[in-house]
């Protein structure tokens, strides 16, 4: 077999189907359930996605790591904007994170060439799940070439108009969180959510130095990484996306995680491609969204 050919494994996990899939020297796992990516690294390099090791292949319960997908809202339901709030009859009872993340996704189509290979995934609401806007239509494409992409889109093949807010989860492996900084969200408006949600703007580089949970708004669409502790520059870059998350739970919050070794926060960061707040997706019947970003790493 050629180096370059793809490469589809399929196996189990614990109670969990996956999907391994090789390209060149590019390898990565994912989750028939939620379509959820666990890894994603290339051969002799540090991994891109982080995983915890005590990550549960579980069914019903997404993995801590890896990049989960927050669909059709993001968080808590009734921190969002009026429409995406009109989703659920009951924001307050709605699922943290969406409806997605444990369902089970169909891989509907491969397709490999010139060095590239692009798989698609599809999922449709189980019957009586409420809160599924009607007639809407998630889709994840995976590309792997020189870099690693996901798209999420959305299409509204309902009647009426509908709202929604959404984000990519990445956890990204650092060698030291105390030694990395996100330079390009210098200047922007933020929302810390561990301050009642206060707006600030952000000073020099994010750095840190506890607890981190914020909600970047007006984000440029390239953040790099700077994992200094490992000489490299982590780049993410976004499509149809103008927030971000940034959080990282550092040490007394990690004691009470799930799926989380007490130290593991040392070791991991999430930036989360988005669309929250004033960021909302609004879709007139018969229109597609899509958010996604690509993965790759340079030298520092």
């Amino acid at each position: 077999m050629a180096s370059d050919a793809l490469r589809i494994e399929r196996q189990t996990r614990d109670a969990l189907t996956c999907w391994k899939i090789g390209l060149g020297d590019a390898e990565l796992l994912v989750a028939e359930q939620g379509a959820q990516l666990l890894s994603y690294g290339r051969r002799g390099e540090k991994p891109l996605i982080w995983l915890s090791e005590e990550a549960a292949f579980q069914a019903g319960q997404s993995l801590r790591g890896g990049v989960p997908l927050c669909w059709p809202w993001f968080g808590d339901l009734s921190r969002n904007p009026a429409a995406v709030r009109d989703l659920h009859p009951d924001p307050a009872q709605a699922p943290f994170h969406g409806l997605v993340r444990n369902l089970p996704w169909q891989l509907e189509e491969i397709r490999s060439e010139d060095g590239a290979a692009t798989l698609e995934f599809l999922t449709r609401p189980a019957e009586g799940l409420e809160g599924w806007p009607p007639g809407l239509l998630p889709r994840l494409s995976l590309r792997l070439d020189g870099r690693l992409s996901l798209t999420l889109s959305s299409h509204n093949a309902g009647s009426r108009s509908l709202a929604l807010s959404q984000a990519l989860h990445s956890y990204l492996p650092v060698g030291d969180i105390a030694r990395a900084s996100i330079p390009a969200l210098d200047g922007c408006r933020y929302l810390d959510t561990l301050d009642d949600w206060a707006e600030r703007r952000q000073q020099g580089p994010v750095t840190f130095t506890g607890e981190t949970d914020r909600i970047y708004l007006d984000t440029p669409a390239l953040l790099e990484l700077h994992d200094h502790a490992w000489g490299r520059r982590i780049c993410l870059e976004a499509r149809g996306s103008r927030s971000a998350i940034v959080w990282n739970p550092w040490i007394d919050k990690a004691r009470r995680l799930s799926q989380f070794a007490d130290d593991a926060w040392q070791g991991m960061l999430c930036i989360e491609t988005a669309n929250v707040m004033d960021d909302a997706v609004e879709l007139a019947p018969g229109e597609t969204a899509a958010i996604g970003f690509s993965l790759w790493s340079e030298p520092l």
